[in-house]
């Protein structure tokens, strides 16, 4: 598919070079030799700067589909976090993947924006283990693996299950960002905010919900320089955690990622402790 895409601008582009000379050409037909000549010194200017501009845009878009096709996919002890079986029926299509409690007619749902570069069955595990505490929890499957192609993309997992009533937005890294940007622009329709080793974009203080932000110990990804100052726009009564020996990557099963500290606990535990905070934190949520 790369491959054809760069034959298209290819193709797009020649065609408009050939476009240029054919009507270059049909001026030039009166022209005296001079005339001609100083056209073709224009032309041949015209010409480079076209074919220049087609390499460029070329040579950009092979980098783009270089960059979003390397990314973190999900390793294998996520197969069976995907499968259904008596307690949990797993639902995949193109754009999510859904997590729905058997026997059940939740009214609590957790939207779950995959961190940037990673494959959104990464999150399996961990957000099955969240359903299993009777909430719908639905991933949101992102364009190239990355949340900013699609932020609102919760709007189209609300308007599909309308018996939820309240909707909790959850992200890792970047897809925590983009979560809250949604967030801020939705605020009627959001009742709490959870960010995993991450942060939000927009100011939260004025929001009508809370936030609970759950970062590892040793994350060695997550700026805490940007995460320091973002504290200040998120909702006065949020609730930070910090898992002691977690770090950035085992929200996750992907394996190790590039600039990550070494967790001294398991992605296990960091997941179980995790869903630990976000059911006590949704909970708290109610009685407020």
């Amino acid at each position: 598919m790369f491959f054809t895409r760069l034959s298209e601008v290819d193709a797009t582009y020649k065609s408009l070079i050939m476009i240029t000379l054919e009507q270059f050409q049909e001026k030039c037909k009166h022209d005296s030799k001079e005339e001609i000549m100083e056209k073709n010194r224009k032309f041949s200017w015209i010409r480079k700067v076209l074919i220049g501009l087609a390499i460029s845009i070329m040579i950009a878009a092979g980098a783009f589909f270089w960059y979003v096709n390397d990314y973190y996919q999900a390793t294998v002890e996520t197969v069976e976090a995907l499968q259904s079986d008596e307690s949990i029926t797993v639902t995949e299509t193109d754009d999510t993947i859904t997590f729905t409690p058997n026997g059940k007619d939740p009214e609590e749902g957790v939207i779950f924006y995959p961190g940037g570069k990673v494959e959104a069955e990464a999150y399996a595990p961990l957000l099955r283990s969240l359903a299993e505490a009777d909430l719908l929890v639905v991933i949101a499957k992102m364009p190239f693996h990355l949340a900013v192609f699609d932020a609102d993309a919760a709007e189209a997992i609300m308007e599909q299950e309308v018996s939820v009533q309240d909707w909790y937005l959850a992200g890792h890294s970047l897809g925590g960002v983009m979560a809250s940007s949604f967030a801020a622009d939705q605020t009627d329709r959001v009742d709490g905010l959870i960010f995993l080793a991450s942060y939000p974009s927009n100011d939260l203080t004025d929001a009508p919900f809370s936030a609970l932000s759950i970062y590892g110990s040793e994350d060695e990804v997550l700026s805490r320089e940007s995460y320091d100052e973002a504290q200040a726009k998120l909702p006065d009564d949020y609730t930070e955690i910090v898992l002691d020996g977690g770090n950035h990557g085992q929200f996750g099963d992907y394996g190790l990622q590039e600039g990550d500290g070494t967790a001294t606990i398991s992605a296990l535990q960091q997941q179980q402790q995790t869903v630990e905070a976000i059911t006590a934190f949704i909970g708290n949520s109610h009685q407020q």
